[in-house]
């Protein structure tokens, strides 16, 4: 496998975050991407309820998919609840050693300005070196913008999410505003036109609306489309794909659960394996 270099420094506009993962699907031939959202309580019996065992498991995990998914996403917050960030700092290393070709997306939903947005941007592209981050644009322009200055890296605005409570924001009519569409469908319109100043952005769909995963897709016709919800959480990945692959705008379909916690015994890392193995191809079938 040929190593991409993923450092701040080597980034430059061949190899930016949507090469690498149009890369990394063909390569894979794959559009699932597993999320790292360890749980010391649902671990296999020799690490069960053990935080100190976060690093160990998760890179396991990826040992045992590198080949089979598009991306990899941990989720922050997993980490920072036990106190484990350095080894999401091991974790980020691991990964860019053991699946070089594969981007990173950190899950942080981060959603502040200013300064503070600099200094989030920092931790997550520096700090962990990740290659794209999942953002909260609810401030508005200014939430984002300082994620842009990182050129060649991505940036996943949530957009239309899979949680029943999306509906309280995210489903509205905005009176103000020419057309009068959905607040999801203003946020792809910005994110598919004047918000996207350097293609590095994306938008997070949840697999629980393929109605709006296709509505998504024909106001933001090229963006990549990060789409959680397919497994644990019931998405149907039959009409995920169909709603919302393109060949001109990938798709990458997040399974967390159902794969990490695909075995509670010594097999976990194969039976995450054969978990892997049975969506991507669930996802590849789909393809129009």
């Amino acid at each position: 496998m040929k190593v991409i270099y993923r450092s701040l420094a080597s980034y430059n506009s061949v190899m930016n975050f949507l090469n690498l993962l149009r890369q990394a699907e063909r390569q894979n031939a794959s559009m699932l991407c597993v999320g790292l959202d360890p749980e010391p309580a649902k671990f296999p019996l020799a690490f069960k309820g053990d935080a100190s065992k976060i690093y160990d498991f998760c890179a396991a995990i990826v040992d045992a998919t590198a080949d089979l998914v598009s991306a990899f996403k941990p989720q922050i917050a997993y980490f920072a609840a036990h106190r484990a960030e350095d080894q999401l700092e091991r974790l980020m290393a691991h990964m860019r050693r053991a699946a070089p070709g594969v981007p990173i997306i950190l899950d942080a939903k981060r959603g502040d300005i200013g300064s503070t947005a600099e200094q989030y941007a920092h931790e997550a592209f520096e700090r962990y070196g990740a290659d794209a981050v999942t953002l909260s644009p609810f401030m508005g322009f200014d939430t984002i913008q300082p994620y842009l200055k990182y050129h060649g890296k991505g940036a996943f605005l949530l957009c239309r999410t899979s949680n029943p409570g999306g509906d309280d924001f995210q489903n509205q009519r905005l009176a103000g505003v020419a057309g009068e569409p959905r607040l999801y469908e203003h946020i792809a319109q910005l994110a598919q036109g004047p918000w996207n100043l350097n293609g590095q952005l994306g938008l997070v769909v949840g697999a629980t609306y393929p109605a709006e995963i296709e509505r998504v897709r024909a106001l933001a016709p090229t963006l990549p489309l990060l789409i959680p919800g397919v497994g644990a959480q019931g998405g149907d990945a039959l009409a995920t794909v169909r709603a919302g692959w393109r060949e001109a705008g990938p798709i990458i379909v997040n399974s967390s659960r159902a794969v990490l916690y695909a075995s509670s015994g010594a097999d976990f890392a194969s039976a995450a394996r054969q978990e892997a193995l049975k969506t991507r191809a669930m996802l590849q079938a789909a393809k129009r």
